[in-house]
């Protein structure tokens, strides 16, 4: 008896990325299990039809992603995914959104999310945005999120607030920094600058380690928060590509003991 093929052998041994639908549809539901089920990288482990259903899910079947609707009874979206941060770390929150713009979803950022996906993306997005978070990098296209979060943050009057870690940036990583929060991605940063894009991706790492954010959507976020750009500022400079995923991630965060 002849054992399976290389190639063959290598597909069985690559762990499938273990997923959790939670939406307040059940056609919803059904749509994205349908999906996702037939594609051997993904095990679709569970489906949960609010936020406080998928947390007590994700602790029991601790999955690697969940792909999260943001508007949802019970607990939302936005909630699930802060509670998700703290009770199963090694779980990466996609979020999902009726609109291209909306508010909860600069929310859902801010409260952990690692990419954000509006519903009427294709299949083949939401495979890609899928295994991008659970890469560990932002699932979210450099342009889309910079125009998501002029929109919907505002530095507040009076004096800024102060990110944590400004001060121990050098002034080629506010530049970096600044660059990145305008929408420009990667090889634009690389381009403006005339460096290449391993050092680019070396500054951006240390700019998350500084500023003690996770990944690109919370630097940006913390950029707008500071003042360092502006929504007319963003909307001047050229912008980045369309694609899902950032290229420098910072390192999970180990889970709290």
């Amino acid at each position: 008896m002849t054992g399976p093929e290389p190639a063959q052998a290598a597909q069985t041994a690559q762990p499938r990325i273990r997923v959790l639908i939670v939406d307040d549809q059940p056609l919803v539901r059904r749509g994205l299990s349908l999906i996702l089920s037939p594609d051997p990288s993904f095990e679709v482990v569970g489906e949960a039809e609010d936020g406080a259903r998928a947390v007590t899910l994700a602790r029991e079947l601790r999955p690697d992603v969940a792909v999260m609707d943001i508007r949802m009874p019970v607990l939302d979206g936005v909630g699930a995914t802060a509670e998700l941060a703290t009770a199963v770390p090694d779980c990466r929150v996609l979020a999902l959104s009726t609109f291209d713009l909306d508010e909860y979803v600069v929310g859902a950022l801010r409260a952990g999310a690692y990419g954000f996906l509006p519903k009427d993306s294709s299949p083949e997005e939401l495979s890609a945005a899928i295994r991008t978070v659970h890469a560990g990098e932002a699932a979210v296209a450099p342009r889309l999120l910079t125009r998501l979060i002029s929109t919907y943050v505002r530095a507040p009057a009076g004096p800024r607030p102060t990110a944590a870690g400004l001060g121990e940036l050098t002034p080629r990583e506010v530049e970096v920094w600044r660059l990145m929060a305008t929408g420009l991605d990667n090889n634009g940063i690389s381009r403006a600058l005339d460096i290449s894009l391993s050092t680019v991706k070396n500054y951006i790492t240390s700019i998350f380690d500084k500023l003690a954010v996770r990944d690109r959507a919370q630097a940006v976020i913390a950029a707008y928060e500071s003042g360092l750009v502006t929504a007319r500022a963003a909307a001047g400079n050229p912008p980045g590509d369309d694609g899902y995923g950032c290229g420098a991630t910072r390192p999970p965060r180990p889970a709290p003991r």
